[in-house]
C-alpha cells in the first residue's frame, strides 16, 4: 500500500476535486475553478494534514474530547463551557515550525503587503445528508505574518464553537472525524467571488 503524503499548504493551481479530503469543499472548488481558467483570487489552502499535526501537538485535547463525547445535545451550558475551554486551549498550542514555515512561504509568494481573507473549509461541507457550511469562522482584512498565523489557528479553534459542537452531536458525527482546512486568499478578490466558492463539488 502506498501512502499519499499531503503537504501542509497547497496553492489553488495545485488543487482539484480529488483533494477534497485535504482542502475541504471551498478549497476544492477554488482549485477546480482555477484549473478551468476562471478568474479566481490568488491563494492557497492550509491542509487538513496541517490541522491534524497541529492538534497532535496538544497534550490535553484527547482528554477534552473525551469529556465532550459524554455530553448530550441538550446540555447546552456544559457544551458552551467545554467548547470555550477547548478553543482557548487550541489558541495556546504552539504551531509546529514546519506548518508555520509553509504558511509564511505561501503568503510571501502571494505578496506580504496585501490584505487577505482567511476562511474555514471543513471536510464535511456539502455532504448530501448534512451541511457544515457557515459553522466555522471567517476573518477579513488580515495583514501581516502575525495576524495571518493567528487567524489560521482561530479558524481551527472555531471547529469547537457551540453551534458546531451541537450540530455534530445531534447528527452523530465524531468530533475527531471532522477536519478543517483553511483557505487564504486576497481579500477583495475573495469577496468578489465569494458565492462561487460555495458551489457544491460535482
Amino acid at each position: 500500500m502506498v501512502l499519499r503524503i499531503i503537504a501542509n499548504v497547497m496553492h489553488f493551481d495545485e488543487i482539484d476535486k480529488t483533494n477534497l479530503a485535504a482542502v475541504g469543499g471551498k478549497g476544492a472548488n477554488l482549485g477546480e475553478m482555477s484549473k478551468a481558467g476562471f478568474p479566481v483570487p490568488q491563494g492557497f489552502c492550509v491542509t487538513t494534514s496541517a490541522y491534524q499535526k497541529f492538534i497532535a501537538a496538544s497534550h490535553e485535547l484527547d482528554e477534552l474530547l473525551d469529556m465532550l463525547d459524554r455530553l448530550q445535545p441538550d446540555q447546552l451550558e456544559q457544551i458552551s463551557k467545554l467548547g470555550k475551554r477547548i478553543r482557548a486551549h487550541l489558541m495556546s498550542v504552539t504551531m509546529p515550525e514546519s506548518i508555520k514555515t509553509a504558511i509564511l512561504d505561501g503568503w510571501q509568494r502571494l505578496g506580504e503587503e496585501q490584505e487577505y481573507a482567511v476562511r474555514s473549509s471543513a471536510t464535511a461541507e456539502g455532504l448530501p445528508t448534512a451541511s457544515f457550511a457557515g459553522q466555522q469562522e471567517t476573518y477579513l482584512n488580515v495583514k501581516g505574518a502575525e495576524q495571518l498565523l493567528q487567524a489560521v489557528v482561530q479558524c481551527w479553534a472555531s471547529l469547537f464553537t457551540d453551534r458546531a459542537i451541537v450540530y455534530r452531536v445531534q447528527n452523530g458525527f465524531d468530533h475527531r472525524a471532522v477536519f478543517l482546512s483553511v483557505v487564504v486568499c486576497s481579500g477583495w478578490s475573495f469577496l468578489k467571488y465569494r458565492t462561487s466558492c460555495l458551489l457544491p463539488i460535482r
